[in-house]
C-alpha cells in the first residue's frame, strides 16, 4: 500500500514514575530528515529514535518531538546543605551577640529552610536503559498512529492517479484510432505536392510513393503510443505492489512525458492535437501527486 509523505502521529506511554509523549508530523521531502527535539537530559535516546524511524519512514522531513514527565516524588531527594546551615546558624548567634539581648538567638527550622540554598532539591539518577525503551514504546504507537494516518491519505492519492492514468487510456486509444487515417492524409497530401513540384520533370513512379511513404512513416505514433501503454502498465503494478514507490513514479512520469511531447511532434491533426493537450494535462496532474507520495 502506498504512502503520503505528509501525516501526524501521537503516542503514550505511561509509566509508574515517568510519563513519555511522542508526537510526530512531516511534511514532503526528496529524501528522510528526521529531527529530534528533546529535553537534554535525555538525549541519550536520540540515536535509538533516528535508527527506530529510519525502519518504519523512507522519505519526507519529520519532526519527532518527545516530552517526558515525572509523575513519581520518588524520582527526587531533597538534602540540607549542612554548612551553608551552620553558617547561618553561627551568623545569627553573632547577631545576638551584637544586639546586645535585643536580637533573638535562633530562628525555627522552617524559617532557616526559606533562605537560599540550605535545601537542595536533586533529580535521582533514573535507569537509562529502561528509559529508552519506554520512549522508544511510546514512539512505536506514535509511528502507527502516523503510518495510519499516512496510508488512508495514500489510498485517495492511489486512486486519484489511476482515474487519472484510466484517463490517459483513453486518449492514447483515441490517438491510435486517429493515427492511421492522419498518416493516409498526410501521405495523399505529400504525393499530391511532390507531382505538382515535378509535374514537368519524368519521375519514377515507384520512386515518388516509396519517397511519400517513407515521410508519412515519420508521422505516425504506434511505438509511442505502445510505450505508453507499457507505462501505464508500469504505473499500476508500483501502485498495486505498495511502500515507497515515490522515487520510481516520479521517474517513470518524466517518460511519460516524453512520449507524449514526441507525440505531440509528430501530430499534424487538429482532433489528435487536442488529445495530446489532455493527455499532457493528466500527466501534469499525475506528476503533482506523485510529490506528495513516500
Amino acid at each position: 500500500m502506498v504512502r503520503s509523505m505528509t501525516g501526524y502521529g501521537r503516542g503514550e506511554d505511561v509509566g509508574s514514575q515517568v510519563t513519555v509523549t511522542v508526537e510526530l508530523r512531516s511534511v514532503n521531502n526528496r529524501y528522510l530528515d528526521c529531527t529530534v527535539k528533546m529535553p537534554r537530559t535525555y538525549i541519550f535516546a536520540e540515536d535509538a529514535i533516528k535508527e527506530r524511524i529510519q525502519s518504519a519512514v523512507a522519505r519526507g522531513k519529520l519532526d519527532v518531538f518527545v516530552s517526558v514527565v515525572q509523575t513519581g516524588g520518588e524520582a527526587f531527594s531533597v538534602t540540607v546543605n549542612e554548612g551553608l546551615a551552620r553558617a547561618y546558624l553561627d551568623a545569627f548567634e553573632k547577631l545576638h551577640q551584637l544586639g546586645e539581648g535585643k536580637v533573638q538567638p535562633a530562628c525555627s527550622a522552617s524559617e532557616l529552610a526559606k533562605f537560599p540554598d540550605i535545601l537542595l532539591v536533586e533529580k535521582k539518577p533514573g535507569d537509562q536503559d529502561a528509559l529508552k525503551e519506554q520512549i522508544l514504546r511510546a514512539l512505536d504507537r506514535a509511528l502507527a498512529d502516523f503510518n495510519e494516518m499516512r496510508q488512508r491519505e495514500g489510498v485517495r492519492m492511489a486512486q486519484d492517479i489511476l482515474s487519472r492514468g484510466d484517463t490517459i487510456e483513453a486518449l492514447t486509444g483515441e490517438i491510435e484510432r486517429r493515427s492511421p487515417q492522419t498518416v493516409n492524409d498526410y501521405r495523399a497530401r505529400l504525393e499530391a505536392k511532390m507531382r505538382e513540384v515535378l509535374q514537368n520533370t519524368q519521375i519514377d513512379e515507384t520512386r515518388l510513393l516509396t519517397e511519400a511513404a517513407i515521410f508519412a512513416d515519420k508521422i505516425a505514433v504506434d511505438e509511442e503510443t505502445v510505450r505508453l501503454r507499457s507505462h501505464l502498465s508500469q504505473l499500476r503494478g508500483l501502485l498495486e505492489a505498495g511502500g515507497a514507490v515515490g522515487r520510481k513514479l516520479d521517474f517513470l512520469i518524466q517518460e511519460f512525458n516524453r512520449e507524449a511531447n514526441t507525440i505531440g511532434s509528430k501530430c499534424n491533426d487538429i482532433e489528435n492535437t487536442r488529445h495530446v493537450v489532455d493527455l499532457k494535462a493528466e500527466i501534469e496532474k499525475i506528476r503533482e501527486q506523485i510529490q506528495n507520495l513516500e
